[in-house]
């Protein structure tokens, strides 16, 4: 299995619908690999909190429409980030998109942890309050996003709903990048998954942004590892290694709190 993580930059001199076609543009070119994934809020930036608003659009807005043609044409599962969702009731939520290679919205998963401390997306954004896994022919995967990977618990949740693959579209900021690869590993370590987390570039909203989009195995291993510019970080897997490394090395079967085994 081909998986490409695409690490876009957020330029505010860019509009929002040019980076939408640049997106677009950035996923057709990967028509060899079976998973794409964008990072979090690249349409308008995560930490552009002035901008959701304005930007917010239906679960089936313009990003809907270019990245389920862009996985049509491309012939692949599309993990398209996340937009800035605006509910019928108008309530706003930071909501990712998962599209099919006929691409049909297969999945949608609005963020359960939202950043800020008390300003920004944790008062600005709704929270999300399920679990989301997604089937695909060759593994199972989990959605989180960005802050979510400091919530151990819920990723917890995704491998006993089956995951294999954690999939995590991040803004995260360079200042906290260690946190960023320690915490991708620990959950890849602690589930016995694989990992993809795909971060966006540059600077945008004065916030220098951590990149370093990392691929990790279900030991812990990083198996590719972008720098801090904008990049396609493209790995092969196997999704056989999960059972191979739970049943090399059965922890999760020795769990005795919390939720059912996976």
């Amino acid at each position: 299995m081909r998986a490409s993580l695409i690490q876009m930059g957020v330029d505010p001199a860019e509009s929002v619908n040019s980076r939408r076609e640049r997106a677009a543009s950035l996923v057709r070119a990967r028509a060899a690999s079976d998973l794409v994934v964008l990072p979090e809020l690249w349409p308008v930036g995560a930490f552009a909190a002035d901008l959701f608003d304005a930007e917010a659009e239906p679960l089936t807005g313009p990003t809907h429409a270019a990245m389920s043609a862009a996985a049509r044409d491309a012939g692949v599962w599309l993990h398209a980030g996340s937009i800035v969702e605006r509910a019928a009731d108008g309530t706003l939520y930071n909501t990712s998109l998962v599209f099919s290679p006929d691409g049909q919205l297969v999945a949608s998963y609005r963020k359960i942890h939202r950043f800020g401390f008390d300003q920004g997306e944790a008062v600005l954004l709704g929270a999300g309050d399920r679990a989301v896994t997604v089937a695909l022919p060759q593994t199972t995967l989990g959605l989180a996003t960005c802050y979510d990977l400091r919530f151990p618990e819920l990723f917890r949740q995704l491998a006993a709903d089956g995951a294999q693959m954690l999939v995590v579209p991040a803004g995260w900021p360079a200042r906290r990048r260690a946190h960023w690869s320690l915490l991708a590993r620990a959950r890849a370590v602690e589930n016995q998954t694989y990992v993809l987390a795909c971060g966006t570039a540059g600077t945008h909203a004065d916030v220098e942004q951590a990149g370093h989009s990392v691929v990790v195995d279900p030991w812990g291993e990083v198996l590719a590892e972008a720098g801090p510019d904008e990049e396609v970080l493209t790995v092969d897997l196997d999704p056989s290694e999960v059972a191979k490394t739970r049943a090399d090395f059965p922890v999760l079967r020795d769990r005795v709190l919390g939720l059912d085994r996976p």
